[in-house]
Formats: C-alpha cells, sequence, structure tokens
C-alpha cells in the first residue's frame, strides 16, 4: 500500500483541483448519496467516507445531515481535505486496517478499492464489515471496464497529471465484489452500472449497496 499513498501524495493537489467538484455534474451519484444518508439516518453511529480523497464527498454527505469522517491513506490528501473543509473531520488510515473500536452506521467507499489486490480486496471488506454496525450500511462504487481493458484486467500507471506514480488499477465484475461482499456478512440491497458520461475517465461503473 506504500505505492498507493505515495502516489496519491504526489498528486494530491491536482487530484482536488480536477475532481474536487465532480459531484456537481453526477446526479446519479448524489442520488445514491441521498438514497445512503436516508438509510443510516436511523442507525446509531457516525458515518465514514473511506477513500475519502480531497473531501468533497465528505462534505456533500455532511451537507446531507450525516455525522461522518473521512478517512484516507494518503496523508496528504487528508491535509488537502482538512484545508477545503475546515469544519469536517479527517484522519488518516487504512482500509486494511480500519480502528479496532469503530461502530459506524456505515460507511462510503467510492473507488476505494480498485487498488487492492483481491487478497486485500477481500481484508477491506472484512474490515469494513467489522467496522459497520448491524443494519449498517454500506455504498460500494468501482469501475467495471473500459474500451481497453475488460472485467479482470488491470492498468498500471507511472504517470499521472505530469507526475511520476507507481499505481495499479483494477477493472472488477460486480458479481465477483457482490460475492465478496457476501462472505463478508453483507447482504446486496442494490446493484446500479453506468456508462461513462463526459468530462470523467471513461470507464464503466458499479454502486453497490450492502447493510451489514
Amino acid at each position: 500500500m506504500e505505492r498507493v499513498r505515495d502516489s496519491y501524495d504526489t498528486v494530491a493537489e491536482r487530484y482536488a483541483d480536477e475532481l474536487a467538484d465532480e459531484l456537481e455534474g453526477k446526479p446519479l451519484e448524489r442520488a445514491l448519496l441521498r438514497c445512503f444518508a436516508e438509510l443510516t439516518a436511523h442507525v446509531d453511529g457516525v458515518v465514514a467516507d473511506v477513500g475519502c480523497g480531497p473531501g468533497h464527498v465528505t462534505h456533500h454527505l455532511a451537507d446531507l445531515g450525516c455525522d461522518v469522517i473521512g478517512i484516507d491513506l494518503s496523508p496528504r490528501m487528508i491535509d488537502v481535505a482538512r484545508k477545503r473543509f475546515p469544519n469536517q473531520a479527517f484522519d488518516v488510515g487504512s482500509m486494511l486496517e480500519l480502528p479496532s473500536d469503530t461502530k459506524w452506521a456505515g460507511a462510503v467507499a467510492l473507488y476505494s478499492i480498485i487498488h487492492l489486490t483481491p487478497g486485500q480486496r477481500r481484508t477491506a471488506l472484512g474490515e469494513l464489515a467489522r467496522a459497520i454496525r448491524p443494519e449498517g450500511v454500506l455504498l460500494l462504487g468501482f469501475h467495471v471496464s473500459d474500451e481497453e481493458y475488460a472485467a479482470g484486467k488491470s492498468k498500471y500507471l507511472d504517470e499521472w497529471w505530469g507526475e511520476r506514480v507507481d499505481i495499479t488499477a483494477h477493472f472488477l465484475d460486480p458479481a465477483e465484489v457482490a460475492a465478496e461482499l457476501a462472505g463478508a456478512g453483507f447482504s446486496i440491497t442494490a446493484r446500479v452500472e453506468r456508462e461513462p458520461q463526459s468530462g470523467e475517465y471513461p470507464s464503466r461503473r458499479c454502486y453497490l449497496i450492502a447493510t451489514r
């Protein structure tokens, strides 16, 4: 995970400049986040934005009424998030080893699992299952495929926005991820897939809502 952390540290400011306002043009994602907020409203505990990056989703969840904390592996991303949203709570952390005393009402993990190996992904889903209290909710998002890479394939990046990085992104099969969620103790309640839209990386995407 050091390569992932260092790569996101390198591009943190540019990432925020490019993507921090992305929800303005994504009504489907806004609807899914509102659904998540409503589903967790009557579950005790805070919700977490795991892999929060520059904090824009965390901030949006707060605007929807959630008591939310943003967590990211990259210390530089957390620095950027704290500067952009000083009234929000953010912390450095890994989804492979979440705090032992966590009892969240739910978690959002948008594109947080795409850099994990299959074994790491199962560990992360197990950690989320442990961290989310019974009847809590998980909203998971990931890339499925693009014109070059099918589900199950991986894309390696050594350059991103003109910066040197060392990172691999995995395109994931929704059925496989759903099975892994079930194995971790989640029940799938909704599955949404969509085609790429203008202004974003041109991939097919999947969102899964699951209850603990």
